[in-house]
């Protein structure tokens, strides 16, 4: 399972973050398919493939996740938490994308198991760089570990 087959779940709950992350994809030539989810709860919900996430031919799991640490409901690092303790999705990379700086955040996140920690930038050029250096990095470089779908 690879990127460019199941795409990149952004759980993130600023609407013009969203839109921001979107248009830096389309920008950067990203094509993959995108699924948000606006908070920490509702991200669970999506990667257990619960309520309406059960069809996993609409909602995929995803081979990335980019994930805001300040969310409504239940906190990044919560997602990043229960997200490593399922047998089946643990090995889903996880980028942290946020605008904390707090060396305890980097650290917990580090320690629970994340892949990346990434501050998002504040102006428009810099993001679409770093849209980009993602896309080199984890499309066309990595390589993933096996995802069974649940």
């Amino acid at each position: 399972m690879g990127l460019k087959e199941s795409g990149i779940l952004l759980v993130e709950d600023d609407s013009n973050d969203i839109l921001f992350i979107q248009r830096a994809m389309k920008r950067s030539k990203l094509n993959n398919p995108m699924q948000v989810v606006r908070d920490g709860d509702e991200a669970v919900a999506y990667l257990a493939g619960k309520e309406k996430y059960a069809d996993r031919n609409v909602y995929p799991l995803p081979t990335i996740i980019l994930l805001d640490l300040k969310l409504p409901r239940r906190s990044g690092l919560e997602v990043l938490a229960w997200l490593r303790q399922q047998h089946v999705i643990k090995r889903i990379p996880v980028v942290i994308l946020t605008s904390s700086r707090e060396h305890v955040d980097v650290n917990r996140a580090y320690d629970i198991g994340v892949n990346s920690y990434l501050l998002k930038p504040v102006n428009h050029n810099a993001l679409n760089d770093m849209i980009e250096m993602l896309n080199a990095y984890w499309v066309n470089l990595n390589c993933y570990p096996s995802i069974v779908s649940i």
